[in-house]
Parts: C-alpha cells; sequence; structure tokens
C-alpha cells in the first residue's frame, strides 16, 4: 500500500518544526515523526557504556578543536555592538529629558558606574561562565530543586523584558528616525505605528526564512555608524569651541539651578536610574562569547583564550561607548533647544540625528538616518538571537514548553506576536518603553553582580567579594528607584514572568508522562545482571530501599511471589531508584549494579523521577535482550490526586500506574510495550 502524499499542511508543519530534535521523547538523536505519518519504532536511549573508542575520540576531537573556531574578538564585539552602540541613537534623548542640563555630569556618573561596576561584574562572569549563558547559569548553579527553577524563571522573565523590547523599542527609534527625516515626514508623520510594526515584521520574517548571525554585516553596521557618530560629535565639538555663547549660556543656566557643585553631583546621583539604559549592552557581550576565537589549546572545561578575548572586547566596547556617551550628552545638551527633547519636538528620540541635519546637511542627515535605522534593526535581531538562545537552552529542558519550543520558526512567531502587543501597548514610543528596557537590564546586572560575589566569596577572595558586594548594593539600588519612578517596566516584567510560570507549569503537567530520559550509563555489574536475566523471562521487581538489610529484601521478594503468583525457580532482580533533583526534567540514568547480602540482586538507579527512571530502564532492557521484560510492584497507599502530585513536584508517589503511563505513550505497539504488574 502506497504512502499518500504530504498535503500542503503537512509540508508546512514540516517546514515550521525543521530542526526539532526529539529529546523530550527521550531519544535524543532521532528525527521528529514525519508529519501524518506513525511514530517510529522506539530506539534504545544511548548509553555511555556502548560508546565505542571511536565515539569517544570523535567527541574529544571536537572539544580540542573549538580553540582553532570563532573570530576575532573585536569582531564579535560588533555583534554585541548592534545592540550596545545602537542605544546612541536615543541616549543622549533620553538623559537630556531625564536630567535637563545636568545631562553631562549624570552621564559621568553613569560612565563611572560602567567602568568601575558592571565592567568588572561582567568580566568576572566571563571568567566563570564562558559558554555564553552569563549570570543566569551562575546562579543556576548556586540554587538547586523548585526554588532554583523559579528563580531562574524569574530572571528568564526579566530577560524576556530585556530582549523583547529592545526588538520593539530598537524598531520604535527606528520609526522615529524615518518618520522625522526631512524629506520623508511630510509623508510618514503619522505613519509611525505601521512602519514600527512593518520593521518587526521584518525581523520575524529574516527568522523565518533562517538567520545566520553575520559577524561580518555587524562589523560593517558597527564601523560606518561610529564613525558617521564621529564626525557628528566632532562637528558638534567644533560648533561648541567657535560659537562660545552656548556653553556659557548652559552654565549660566546651570548655577542658576543649582547652587554649587556638591548640589549637582547629588541631583545626577539621584536621576542616574534613569540612565541606565546607557548599560545594556553587557548581557549580550556575554552572550556571544562562543563565537570568540581562542587559543589552539583552548578545552571547553578550560577556554582561557576565548575568556581573554571577551574581557578584551568587554572592555574596548565599554571605553569606546562611555567616551561617546559624554561627548554626545554634552553636545546635543548645550546645541539642542530642551523643548525639542519633548514629545513632538525634532530630537524626541533622534537627538544626534537632530545635530546631524541641522549642521551637516540634509544629504548626510539622510545618510545617518539610514545608518541608524540599520543598526537599530539589527540590533532587534541581535535581541532576536538572544532570545532564541536564551529560551530554549532552559524551558524545555525545565519540561516547561511545549515539544515544539525547540524549533526556531515556532519561538519567532510567539515573539513576534508578543512584540506587536508590547509595541501597540506603548504605542511605539521610545520614551514610554524606556522604564521596562531599563528594568529589565537592570535586574539582569543586579543578578550578575550578585551571582560574582557569591562567586568570589566562594573563592575565598574576601577583597573582590566586598568590592562586588558594594557594585551590587548600587545596582539593587538603582533598580529600585528605577522600579518607584518609572513601575511599567516592573508591570511588564512581572506579565512577562506570570507568563512564563504559568505557561512552564501547564506545559510541564502537559508533559508529564513523556519518557525524558536523555542517556544512560550503566556499570558492568548492571550489564550482566541483563545478560543473566536474559536467558529466561526478564523480571524486575521495584523497590522503595529503606534499611537495605536482608530481612526487606527477602520479605519483598516473598510478598511479591505471593502476589503474582511467580514460581520460586524465577529469577528476580530488584530495582531501587533514588530521587536526585526531581525539579529537573530531562536527566541522565545511572545504573549500577550490586549484589545485597551474598544472594540480592539489585539494581541502583540515580534519576530525578522513579517512573521514568524505571520505564526508560524497562525499554532498554527490551531493545538489548530483544525479549518483553516483566515488573512488578504494590499498590501505594493514599490518595490519588495527592500521590499524582507527590510525582509531579517530587518524582515519586503513585508510581505502579504512572510507569505504565509513560510506558504507553513512549511505546504505541502494544505487543512490544513491557508489562506491568501490581498487587
Amino acid at each position: 500500500m502506497s504512502t499518500p502524499p504530504p498535503t500542503r499542511t503537512d509540508r508546512l508543519r514540516a517546514w515550521m518544526l525543521e530542526g526539532l530534535s526529539d529529546m523530550g521523547k527521550g531519544r535524543p538523536g532521532t528525527a521528529s515523526h514525519p508529519p501524518g505519518g506513525t511514530e517510529p519504532a522506539i530506539s534504545p536511549v544511548p548509553t555511555k557504556a556502548a560508546e565505542g573508542p571511536e565515539s569517544a575520540q570523535g567527541t574529544r576531537g571536537q572539544t580540542a578543536g573549538t580553540g582553532h573556531q570563532g573570530q576575532a574578538w573585536w569582531r564579535v564585539m560588533c555583534l554585541s555592538g548592534v545592540d550596545y552602540f545602537s542605544t546612541l541613537g536615543y541616549q543622549p534623548g533620553i538623559a537630556a529629558l531625564a536630567a535637563g542640563l545636568l545631562s553631562p555630569i549624570a552621564t559621568i556618573v553613569l560612565v563611572a558606574v560602567t567602568l568601575l561596576g558592571a565592567l568588572p561584574v561582567y568580566r568576572r562572569v566571563a571568567e566563570e561562565s564562558p559558554h555564553g549563558e552569563g549570570s543566569i547559569a551562575m546562579l543556576e548553579r548556586l540554587l538547586s530543586f523548585w526554588k532554583g527553577k523559579l528563580f531562574v524563571l524569574t530572571l528568564l522573565g526579566f530577560a524576556a523584558t530585556d530582549f523583547l523590547i529592545t526588538i520593539t523599542l530598537s524598531a520604535a527609534d527606528a520609526s522615529t528616525h524615518l518618520v522625522e527625516n526631512p524629506h520623508l515626514s511630510a509623508v510618514l508623520h503619522d505613519k509611525q505605528m505601521v512602519i514600527t510594526l512593518a520593521l518587526i515584521a521584518l525581523l520575524g520574517a529574516v527568522f523565518l526564512k533562517g538567520f545566520l548571525e553575520a559577524i561580518g554585516v555587524a562589523v560593517a553596521l558597527v564601523g560606518v555608524y561610529l564613525a558617521l557618530n564621529l564626525v557628528v560629535v566632532t562637528t558638534g565639538l567644533w560648533h561648541v569651541v567657535t560659537e562660545e555663547h552656548v556653553v556659557t549660556d548652559w552654565t549660566t543656566a546651570l548655577t542658576a539651578q543649582h547652587s554649587n557643585v556638591f548640589a549637582m553631583v547629588g541631583v545626577a546621583l539621584i536621576v542616574f536610574p534613569k540612565l541606565a539604559l546607557g548599560l545594556s549592552g553587557f548581557e549580550t557581550g556575554v552572550a556571544v562569547m562562543p563565537h570568540v576565537h581562542g587559543d589552539p589549546d583552548d578545552t571547553e572545561a578550560h577556554p582561557a583564550g576565548r575568556i581573554r578575548g571577551a574581557k578584551k572586547l568587554l572592555t574596548t566596547a565599554a571605553l569606546i561607548m562611555s567616551v561617546f556617551l559624554i561627548c554626545t550628552s554634552f553636545v546635543t545638551t548645550v546645541l539642542i533647544p530642551h523643548q525639542e527633547f519633548e514629545s513632538g519636538g525634532q530630537a524626541n528620540g533622534r537627538a544626534l540625528a537632530y545635530l546631524a541635519h541641522e549642521y551637516l546637511g540634509n544629504t548626510f542627515g539622510t545618510v545617518y538616518d539610514a545608518s541608524t535605522i540599520a543598526i537599530l534593526w539589527f540590533a532587534g535581531a541581535s535581541a532576536m538571537a538572544g532570545l532564541l538562545n536564551l529560551m530554549p537552552r532552559y524551558l524545555p529542558r525545565y519540561g516547561m514548553a511545549p515539544h515544539w519550543a525547540r524549533a526556531v520558526r515556532p519561538m519567532v512567531l510567539v515573539f513576534i506576536l508578543v512584540a506587536f502587543l508590547v509595541t501597540w501597548i506603548f504605542d511605539a514610543n521610545v520614551d514610554a518603553q524606556g522604564g521596562a528596557y531599563a528594568t529589565g537590564v537592570l535586574v539582569l546586572i543586579s543578578s550578575a553582580a550578585i551571582a560574582v560575589t557569591i562567586a568570589a566569596r566562594k573563592a575565598g577572595q574576601r577583597r573582590w567579594a566586598v568590592r562586588f558586594g558594594v557594585i551590587s548594593a548600587v545596582f539593587l539600588y538603582t533598580t529600585v528607584v528605577n522600579v518607584i519612578e518609572r513601575p511599567d517596566g516592573v508591570k511588564i516584567g512581572a506579565c512577562f514572568i506570570a507568563g512564563i510560570i504559568l505557561i512552564s507549569l501547564a506545559s510541564r503537567l502537559a508533559r508529564a508522562f513523556e519518557l525524558r530520559v536523555t542517556d544512560m550509563d550503566f556499570d558492568e555489574t548492571a550489564n550482566r545482571f541483563i545478560q543473566d536475566a536474559s536467558h529466561g523471562t526478564v523480571r524486575f521487581i521495584a523497590n522503595e530501599p529503606g534499611l537495605r538489610d536482608a530481612a526487606e529484601y527477602r520479605e519483598k521478594l516473598e510478598q511479591i511471589r505471593a502476589d503474582n503468583d511467580i514460581p520460586a525457580h524465577e529469577d528476580l532482580v530488584l530495582v531501587e531508584v533514588t530521587v536526585t533533583d526531581p525539579s529537573e526534567f530531562e536527566t541522565s540514568l545511572t545504573v549500577r549494579g550490586e549484589v545485597l547480602h551474598d544472594h540480592y540482586r539489585v539494581l541502583a538507579v540515580e534519576s530525578s523521577s522513579i517512573p521514568n527512571a524505571l520505564a526508560a530502564l524497562l525499554l532498554h532492557v527490551r531493545d538489548v535482550t530483544g525479549t518483553r521484560p516483566h515488573i512488578y510492584f504494590e499498590w501505594t497507599e493514599g490518595s490519588p490526586f495527592a500521590n499524582f502530585l507527590r510525582f509531579f513536584l517530587f518524582g515519586h508517589g503513585e508510581v505502579a500506574p504512572v510507569t505504565r503511563e509513560v510506558l504507553r505513550e513512549a511505546e504505541p505497539d502494544r505487543s512490544r510495550r513491557p508489562r506491568v504488574h501490581v498487587g
């Protein structure tokens, strides 16, 4: 009987799920199910014992070879720079609105916090987490069980706020530069929302087609953009020097508002949290670390060359940005009338573009606008890449995302739809989104500062621990002040957090019966037990370990034989599962064989879930022996609902029916399914 040709729906589904792995079914490395087809037969879960010398050698070769891959650190800096440097498009205007005439002084405070606070923190993050996971992975290692998972989900909510607002804010500012261009303003003056949505949709279309991180494009964009900004800043400084009255006017107005230098610095410190967007590039800088070329002798465990290159990346980017921040805040403050920064003003969200048109002509200004629009749009691409790198790294591994969340295209559609919603809520307004963006940035930087403080303390580095502790306090203060003054940021962050947690828990509940063992490690004794048992009917007894004395095992065997009418000559092997971290979803199974009291054969298993471990063991035994194994349980006392909650949260509870359900989902063919007996 011929197979019917795939329909258009089947082809669309296959395209959407292209590249989807099957880890959630416990069969890594297999292709996803063909649309409209039947599930393939269960393949054995890979075991470390089965890996031959060639496999191990191949793995080592790939690890050792990582030192020869990647790009020069300065090129990778441009990849993170499309996010970091693009903030020059709107940061001077935000600083002018927040600090007024004190904008240059407040920016100097921002630069001091950047160089003395954020930079040392993220240089340490690069050491502690050199594979691009960032501070979230550091904190995940410090916390275990459900409290760790919930904490990571909370940070992921703020990270989603950071990256998604990067997409929407950058698109909104790009559309502002387009709408306010003198050549186009008459035609596009009321089209900012439509243009912003179109830019976001275009970004999604690029990722749906297939986005490769084009470092070469980033180098070109950053090089051109910084060169144009250098021209604008140099021209602005020239006008400041030649038009002496602008500085005099500024200082006169400044001293009229603030009586002395100390008052100015004090006010600058107070308004500093509103300028926090100038810190936005550090998390991205760490995320792109895997692209940095390392030394020939780098390994995955100790990539010293990559870490050194990443530190150069972070330091150089911070120095370049600091110089531009100080210069741009100064020239825009003294050369642009304050009312132009307000909503509806020609410098609102585009202060440097205003200067480019004003002092260098509309032709140069249009070139500057085009460069700004391009880098802001590409900053959205960088943020989308960060989202696609971050969310699938955690949520599917926790069992807290649908299986399709491992595929790029469905996630792109989800993120683009959320970006549309955020753009509509904030009416494509750059100033309105600043609070939400700053909140996401500050929470991530604060978490990084706390993570490196804990790491330094654990390493016995007292001075660094104190220094990082002070930096943590500064960022926590900044975060709290920003939240109090601009609560919209924490509100949208809370919405992301609530959405992620609720959807994650619902997804984990829906996937509770998946077989999610990624690999299995059997020792020699365990393999011998299985081979010996395969000469007859393979029978296992599930036993909850207690005192593990001879009486416990003798009574267990006698009870199971009596309840199930098993003859005395039948071979029985006990299986005991120890739950490690029940909050883990995907798990690696460790199986050890033991002979206790010179008589009882026991397979001791470590896993995050008892039913999943038993189901994976049975399927493995079936595949390596060619026979259907049997397993025997006792009924669990207590409420079935309470027992299910115990399984869901703690990995044990109503073991027998859950094991059977996991087997039923993993193996649809009843004639090949291991048999479960309960007495």
